[in-house]
């Protein structure tokens, strides 16, 4: 079955008025009305660009650390697709116009873990990683039906209380072999699984 790159986005005011983090970015030069806001496209104007241009993304594999900076646990979350099926992810979404990648991590971490996740964040974070999903099963180890999606992978580690918000379900805390496993690999989306080994080989944890 055809997986999809989640993007949860959500609205910036209390209306419940779907917005679009490519913030500036109009087809055809055409032009938002004044007092919106210009960062959004429609979703014919996203589907417009999703045809024509790789969409950029950032991904997060939240961790717990012990006193010593070594992960003992992996956040994976739960997320009920539209078809009604249960799939497991990570956090993930676009990254807005104007938007330094930093902040669109800490935005993301935010919408699917919470306000208290507290994520710990370098003033220039690097990603271990750049995953390339493309429409077409079989061209990289990730798969989007939509869209071609450049996405920039973080580990991230995180000290306070995970409470997942907007589509996720819940987070569930795995060991490092656990989240490595070939069962859990089977569950996620998109080939997510070789996105979180990648990342826990990436801090060592992988044994």
């Amino acid at each position: 079955m055809a997986v999809r790159t989640p993007d949860p986005d959500p609205n910036e005011s209390n209306d419940e008025t779907p917005r679009d983090p490519l913030a500036g970015f109009g087809l055809g030069n055409e032009f938002h009305a004044p007092g919106a806001n210009p960062g959004w496209l429609s979703e014919v104007e996203l589907a417009e660009a999703r045809r024509h241009l790789p969409i950029l993304y950032v991904e997060a594999i939240p961790v717990r650390q012990d006193g010593t900076g070594a992960v003992t646990e992996v956040g994976i979350l739960l997320r009920a697709t539209p078809m009604g099926e249960m799939t497991r992810t990570i956090v993930s979404g676009r990254v807005r116009f104007g938007e330094t990648v930093r902040d669109a991590l800490f935005r993301h971490v935010e919408n699917d873990l919470g306000p208290m996740a507290f994520p710990l964040l370098p003033p220039q974070p690097a990603p271990f990683t750049v995953a390339e999903y493309f429409p077409i099963p079989g061209v990289s180890a990730y798969h989007d039906d939509r869209q071609h999606a450049v996405s920039l992978a973080f580990v991230v580690p995180v000290t306070g209380t995970c409470e997942p918000r907007q589509d996720a379900l819940e987070v569930t805390w795995m060991t490092p072999e656990e989240a490595s496993s070939e069962s859990l690999s089977a569950e996620m989306e998109g080939g997510r699984g070789t996105l979180v080994r990648l990342a826990l080989a990436s801090v060592g944890a992988l044994r």
